[in-house]
């Protein structure tokens, strides 16, 4: 009687870890875009433009002279020259950047956004953009990191 009360017991505790380990839980809700200053804004649509036309030379110029692209499972790239190298090939897709969060002060500045392609519904990444200009100047990006939103995939199985 005493043995069935702990097996029993031991049952609805490996019972109960194995109920969190199957709760499917929501995805989180998409968080709301925010509008950007005019001078901001035309960073964002000049990004998608060029990545549209798959232009290379124009996602580059979007740079300042020594800015970096950090993308996922790359290598960091620094200056015109080698962010021009890294995009040639990439692009050619519908790209959608919003904006999550944004500010400058004097020369410096940055934007939290969200990408997706086409129409698509919903993100399917995220990135940064920190940004610099001289004074009067436009816009550049110092650097720009995105990543995936998608689950990373399974590591596969080394083979026997």
């Amino acid at each position: 009687m005493r043995r069935a009360a702990v097996v029993t017991i031991l049952a609805l505790l490996v019972h109960a870890g194995d109920g969190r380990a199957q709760a499917v839980s929501a995805p989180p809700a998409e968080l709301p875009s925010i509008a950007l200053p005019p001078a901001l804004d035309r960073v964002l649509r000049d990004y998608e433009a060029a990545w549209r036309r798959g232009d290379a030379a124009a996602l580059a110029a979007l740079f300042a002279e020594d800015g970096f692209i950090l993308q996922g499972g790359r290598p960091p790239v620094r200056g015109r020259a080698g962010i021009q190298a890294a995009y040639a090939g990439q692009g050619g897709a519908p790209l959608r950047l919003r904006a999550l969060a944004a500010a400058t002060a004097d020369t410096v500045g940055y934007i939290v956004g969200a990408y997706g392609y086409g129409d698509a519904p919903g993100d399917q990444g995220k990135f940064t953009l920190t940004l610099r200009r001289g004074a009067g100047e436009r816009w550049l990006i110092f650097s720009d990191m995105d990543n995936s939103s998608r689950p990373p995939r399974a590591a596969s199985a080394p083979p026997p």
